[in-house]
């Protein structure tokens, strides 16, 4: 070994020892008696996919407190199967965080859990981190935690892909951006324009966000003020599901949501196997979710997958990183795949074997394109994991590698942050992030 490549094998050696140290820490900081807060500033309760995430990297160092971490969400799952977004902790006072338990008013809605929650849900990616704790940290106790947890994940599935099946199409709509997990995405600018909404509405709440991030790079008080009257409108319907075309303001088929569907089936079959259960009828859902997103959300005219408003049945305009998600799903016809590819490759995203720049949430090369405001451009850490498992599944080892060195690096110069500036890398929201250090400490161990 030549002594320059000794020098670049212990400074990646040193890195990731760093990054290790970091990663832990921040995760045992945010621990909760019984599950993990995404930070200490923003967000002070538990958050279902970031649950999800934070328990794929805690399986790597505390498998114990990973099956906790995903029984304590699935402790607040309502009758109906919906695993709702927040879980809030009733330790802390009324009024402390924005939109709170009081705001949802759970406890009014038919089949909700004693523990107050809120009511709509995020993209269903528990069962492959249930799947992957149990890889992880293979044993009998993790046996026994898939045991209890799989007919909770089944119910789950079920709540989506029926009650939710708004389009009548084979896929789940969501009723509220936040239930997409990319809150402002410009995905949700032409469906959001439908719902009256007025920023004077946001006078009579306070926003804690803002408090704790430069308001730049948070959503505006307009979008604040349609979020705040979609769950109006759900909650005057005590969140049920039924009806929903003829009511609500907001439904739309997300590509994200959907591919995490198709994949949860994939591993729910994987769970079936070891649980004793017929891994068949999983299998034969995730072909159906898989066709379903390529009729209803294929766009062959720009090669890319786009959300559909299912109220006007259209297919959204803007490229977002939540076009390439269906990549995950590991029988996306070949045509698709090679499209997406594509697509992640061009100027708009940038993945390569070896980047320059971070991998954006949202077409760099767009007119509208923000760097600084949370998902209209910024880097994230679990959009970025998600496209590295996907790459992975459809065995591109190059692009994997690279879109995995990016990530490490990025953390490694800014820290575990929420979100980061997709030209410089900086640090941006809130620091101390839990699924940041959790999907560094995967990438880690698993690169």
């Amino acid at each position: 070994m030549t002594g320059s490549l000794a020098a670049g094998v212990r400074a990646g050696a040193e890195r990731d020892a760093r990054l290790r140290r970091l990663a832990l820490a921040t995760l045992d900081a945010n621990w909760e008696h019984d599950h993990t807060v995404p930070s200490r500033t923003l967000y002070p309760h538990q958050w279902s996919w970031d649950s999800a995430f934070i328990a794929i990297g805690l399986a790597h160092v505390r498998p114990d407190r990973a099956w906790r971490e995903l029984r304590t969400l699935f402790a607040a799952q309502w009758v109906d199967g919906r695993v709702p977004h927040i879980v809030f902790n009733p330790a802390l006072r009324v009024g402390a965080y924005f939109p709170g338990p009081e705001f949802w008013e759970s406890a009014r809605a038919d089949g909700a859990p004693a523990a107050a929650t809120s009511g709509i849900v995020q993209p269903p990616v528990h069962a492959p981190a249930a799947w992957l704790v149990h890889r992880r940290a293979p044993s009998e106790a993790s046996v026994a935690a898939l045991r209890r947890l799989y007919p909770r994940l089944v119910a789950q599935q079920r709540y989506l892909t029926g009650r939710r099946d708004v389009g009548g199409g084979g896929l789940a709509a969501i009723v509220h951006p936040w239930e997409s997990g990319l809150d402002n995405s410009p995905a949700w600018d032409a469906p959001l324009a439908a719902v009256p909404a007025d920023e004077a509405v946001m006078r009579a709440y306070r926003r804690h966000d803002t408090a704790h991030a430069a308001a730049t790079q948070r959503p505006t008080d307009l979008d604040y003020a349609r979020y705040v009257a979609l769950v109006d409108s759900y909650r005057a319907g005590r969140y049920r599901d039924e009806g929903l075309l003829g009511r609500h303001p907001f439904l739309v088929e997300c590509p994200l949501v959907n591919a995490a569907l198709g994949v949860s089936e994939y591993a729910l079959a994987r769970i079936a196997a070891v649980v004793g259960a017929d891994p068949g009828p999983h299998r034969d859902r995730a072909a159906r979710i898989t066709e379903a997103l390529v009729t209803r959300l294929w766009d062959p005219l720009t090669g890319t997958f786009r959300p559909r408003d299912v109220r006007t049945d259209r297919l959204v305009a803007a490229r977002t990183v939540l076009g390439l998600m269906p990549l995950a799903l590991p029988d996306l016809p070949e045509p698709q795949v090679r499209a997406v590819l594509a697509e992640a490759c061009s100027p708009r995203f940038g993945l390569a074997a070896r980047m320059d720049r971070p991998l954006p949430t949202y077409d760099r090369t767009a007119p509208d394109f923000e760097p600084l405001r949370y998902w209209r451009g910024p880097s994230w850490v679990n959009t970025g994991w998600l496209l590295w498992q996907a790459l992975r599944t459809h065995r591109r080892a190059d692009l994997a590698a690279g879109l995995r060195e990016s990530l490490l690096d990025l953390v490694d110069t800014a820290g575990c942050h929420e979100y980061f500036h997709p030209d410089t890398g900086a640090g941006l929201g809130s620091p101390a992030f839990s699924w940041t250090a959790a999907l560094v400490l995967d990438a880690l161990a698993d690169g």
